[in-house]
């Protein structure tokens, strides 16, 4: 099998992101720019991190593993923050919520041997985590901000009749969790039927057995959907009391 691909393939295939600029350019989309943007973007990014990766993965100390492991905590956490834009300490939320989902599904796999504590295990995997938090975490405070907007009516009857701000809140709180829960479930149940993953497809390029590339995506799997839900929850119940002043009534939505 071939594990190695040439510039020259890399050139030719380049050639796709051509049907892209013509899709735009014909429907009038104006989306060349941020097209070749985002592909000049993405080929030095990957670059730059392909060397960083390579210098990274021959290290044995666990120290700057965790170090550089907060640091992808913290801009997920950052680019989550800004879909809750408004939000109370939405930063500190989103890094709370992102970085305990994270150290406790970590902290299963490791305790149960499926993987070591090492930079070529945590740092790819620790990506995959985060980055699903992130997304998972932007789903929830959009669903948090258009539900206290749009049934605003219904928490303020609650509140006059008595209710506390959780009992108010406490229907959209739940919605805005399964809201950022639902891609990851979604995406677990086709797996094999409509797509087939990243990492089970990478490892039998790789030329790793089948069975043996399905017992990782299993796994990963797992992880994912245990991440998304801690993370999810910890976010919106944080989050929520944002919405109220200290005398228990409902800000604007920004």
């Amino acid at each position: 099998m071939k594990t190695d691909v040439s510039v020259a393939s890399l050139l030719v295939s380049s050639l796709l992101v051509c049907v892209s600029l013509v899709f735009s350019y014909v429907q009038k989309l104006r989306l060349e720019k941020e097209l070749v943007i985002s592909v000049v973007r993405a080929v030095v990014q990957l670059i730059a991190v392909g060397y960083a990766l390579t210098y990274i993965f021959g290290l044995k100390s666990p120290l700057f593993t965790t170090l550089l492991m907060l640091f992808m905590i913290f801009n997920a956490a950052w680019n989550a923050s800004r879909r809750g834009k408004g939000i109370r300490g939405g930063l500190w939320i989103s890094f709370a919520a992102i970085f305990i989902g994270t150290c406790t599904t970590l902290a299963v796999l490791v305790l149960a041997n499926a993987i070591q504590y090492t930079a070529y295990q945590i740092i790819p995997i620790s990506g995959m985590i985060v980055s699903n938090a992130m997304v998972a975490l932007g789903l929830c405070y959009r669903h948090l901000k258009a539900d206290f907007a749009d049934r605003r009516n219904e928490v303020e009857t609650k509140l006059a009749l008595g209710a506390d701000v959780l009992p108010s809140s406490i229907n959209i709180i739940r919605e805005s969790i399964r809201t950022g829960m639902l891609p990851t479930i979604d995406s677990a149940k086709t797996l094999g039927i409509v797509s087939l993953p990243g990492t089970m497809t990478g490892l039998i390029l790789a030329g790793i057995s089948p069975l043996t590339a399905i017992k990782y995506q299993i796994m990963v799997t797992f992880m994912l959907l245990s991440t998304t839900a801690i993370s999810s929850f910890i976010a919106c119940y944080l989050s929520y009391r944002g919405f109220f002043n200290k005398r228990k009534q409902l800000v604007p939505i920004p």
